[in-house]
């Protein structure tokens, strides 16, 4: 019973370490002022509300043919986390450097648009 409960109060403390780095790497980025902020949800979703500033690409148009310059840190997020670590995962073998922001309702750092 005590190594389940050390293993709980682990994985908590872990957890909120976790979510601590991210909001400042977020942060960092946003103080350095050089990033893009691309909507990898659908048209639809994007016009139901999206990140102020953000462009919408689909995350299933990310492929070559995707023109973003690569001297900014490109952030994604979708709805849920799993178009945007798609999206990720494209533009990182793609040569972009990119960090995964995830789910849209989440998303406390930046001015959304309704």
């Amino acid at each position: 019973m005590k190594k389940v409960l050390i293993l709980v109060f682990s994985l908590l403390v872990l957890g909120g370490c976790n979510k601590m780095n991210q909001s400042n790497e977020i942060q960092k980025i946003k103080e350095e002022n050089n990033f893009i902020i691309v909507d990898v949800r659908t048209h639809e979703e994007y016009q139901e509300g999206h990140l102020a500033n953000s462009i919408n690409i689909p995350y299933d148009t990310i492929d070559e043919n995707v023109d973003l310059d690569k001297n900014k840190t490109i952030l994604v997020y979708c709805k849920s986390g799993v178009r945007s670590k798609n999206a990720y995962n494209n533009l990182t073998n793609l040569g972009y450097k990119v960090y995964d922001l995830e789910a849209y309702e989440k998303i406390t750092e930046f001015e959304k648009v309704r």
